[in-house]
């Protein structure tokens, strides 16, 4: 027996969450499927080393674009904590500290690295500037997609130029001098996004402005509880709005016509009015059987660690201020684009490029009570320039670890190797087969300016909101939406907020209506998974 819902959501990641909820509240009879045991998708936390109570966010671990809004909107009990480190970059013979609210000690690590305040001053401008255009940006993600010239208009013409209108490496050469600087600033143009910082695709400028616009600040919140609790939350106020969640349900087929999709699993059929995809253009199309677009190739390499405390570090600052941000290594703008270079000519970079983040100096009780009680803490490593292609197999992956391993050392007082109580470190392709996300790439694809070019005119609810496909009543709820990337829940609010404007008067014209018949009850029951 096949039966009829409003909505069927394919992929139970956070934003199909935020979708299934928004939507349920709204009356619409949903169901998510989720072909792995627990919802989340990336947005998970996990015990991954036997016999150690440590609950990890395994894969994405600190939330800055999720909205307020959003937030209040769904009731989230949440606690997202701030850090007193922004940043620790390590140098020969010292380090360069940014506060998270600039003080004496920022200003004094700019002179003894500089030789002065120029830098300083470059670099409070140009933050200043951005924090402006974020100002400008952020409010407009949870509502219809803007059009660029009314964003502009908003913004200095100094800032859009340099975030929008020319590669970010061009920028960070004329505002900045010294290249350990430019590369701090460089760096969160490449967080899960393979690029040089002067490509004249601008991927890495879309990939900057996202990482500095959420909320209007940019800030990187630590949530207390671990990602974990993002999700758990997610899924408490979708199943308490009543949504249907059913893991362990793989969808292996997807048929859409004019009027409704059909949804096929192992041993279940679902019709709906709508799908949402919660899953990735590219598995999006093998699904529906449509031309498979280009594969996207994931770039990072991830270092989870337990280690029985931190260590020592060679320029004397104290590791709990050091290690309490992100922690560069290898991140000077020459270094960044020397690994970039080498591994887009098929290689592994020469030596290891990326960022550390310790929780657990922020929040502890991810940590099971004898582990809280001791100085352990949790490392997590995120190597950039590794692409897809340089990591194939087991023996790269160690080499890739062995280099972050001499990258840390070159800085510290201590060998870290004798601290480290268990690791694990995942390749593109360990993401891609866990999780299902093509190539492993993390935002399922090169991420999309937030707003309408020049000559796009939307003609419908769902090109308004950034969500639509090729199928009219197929849309996008995930990372591969216009606005979707990292843990923020926005897709998911603009997918549910464009079946909405549908199904209202006005957007009613933009659809043929559906016209199945609509019998009592949700998935059909033959081979389900129980619930979570």
């Amino acid at each position: 027996m096949t039966e009829h819902l409003d909505v069927v959501i394919v992929g139970g990641g956070h934003n199909a969450l935020v979708a299934a909820t928004y939507l349920a509240r709204a009356g619409k009879d949903v169901v998510v499927l989720e072909r792995l045991p627990q919802v989340g998708g990336a947005a998970i936390s996990a015990r991954p080393f036997d016999g150690l109570d440590a609950r990890l966010s395994r894969y994405s671990y600190l939330v800055s674009l999720m909205p307020q809004q959003l937030i209040d909107d769904l009731g989230l009990r949440l606690e997202l904590r701030s850090r007193d480190t922004a940043s620790y970059t390590p140098y020969d013979g010292g380090g360069l500290l940014v506060e998270t609210n600039a003080a004496a000690a920022t200003r004094e690590s700019f002179r003894v690295l500089t030789g002065g305040d120029d830098e300083l001053l470059a670099w409070e401008r140009f933050y200043g500037e951005v924090a402006e255009l974020a100002a400008v940006v952020a409010p407009t993600l949870l509502s219809p997609l803007p059009h660029i010239g009314n964003l502009r208009d908003l913004s200095s013409m100094s800032i859009w130029t340099d975030i929008v209108d020319e590669p970010l490496g061009t920028a960070i050469e004329r505002r900045f001098s010294h290249d350990l600087v430019r590369g701090v600033v460089g760096t969160d143009a490449l967080i899960g996004t393979f690029a040089s910082l002067h490509d004249p695709s601008l991927i890495q400028n879309r990939c900057f402005l996202y990482h500095v616009i959420g909320n209007g600040t940019g800030e990187w919140r630590v949530p207390v509880g671990g990602m974990g609790a993002v999700t758990a939350e997610l899924e408490r106020v979708a199943r308490a709005a009543g949504a249907t969640i059913r893991t362990g349900s793989e969808v292996v087929a997807v048929a859409a016509s004019a009027d409704g999709v059909v949804v096929a699993g192992e041993g279940f059929s679902v019709t709906a009015d709508w799908m949402l995809s919660g899953v990735a253009p590219y598995t999006l199309a093998g699904l529906a059987g449509d031309p498979l677009p280009a594969k996207p190739s994931g770039s990072q390499f991830k270092i989870n660690l337990l280690v029985s405390r931190l260590p020592r570090l060679r320029s004397g600052i104290d590791p709990a201020i050091a290690f309490a941000g992100t922690f560069h290594l290898g991140e000077s703008m020459n270094e960044l684009e020397t690994a970039h270079r080498q591994a887009a000519g098929g290689a592994l970079p020469d030596r290891a490029t990326g960022e550390l983040y310790c929780h657990t100096l922020t929040d502890r009780s991810i940590l099971g009570p004898d582990l809280a009680a001791t100085d352990a803490q949790t490392l997590t490593y995120f190597g950039l320039h590794t692409p897809y292609e340089v990591l194939p197999d087991a023996a790269a992956a160690d080499r890739a670890y062995a280099q972050f391993i001499a990258a840390i050392d070159e800085h510290l007082d201590e060998p870290i190797e004798p601290l480290i109580l268990a690791v694990e470190h995942k390749t593109p392709a360990q993401i891609e087969s866990a999780l299902g996300m093509p190539g492993g790439h993390i935002f399922h694809g090169d991420l999309q300016w937030p707003w309408l070019e020049e000559d796009e005119k939307p003609h419908h609810p769902a090109e308004r909101w950034g969500v639509a496909t090729s199928h009219p009543r197929i849309l996008l709820c995930g990372s591969g939406a216009r606005r979707g990337g990292a843990v923020s829940g926005i897709a998911g609010h603009n997918a549910a907020h464009a079946i909405l404007d549908y199904e209202s008067p006005k957007g009613a014209a933009n659809v043929s209506p559906a016209s199945r018949p609509r019998p009592q009850g949700g998935i059909s029951s033959i081979g389900r998974a129980a619930d979570s």
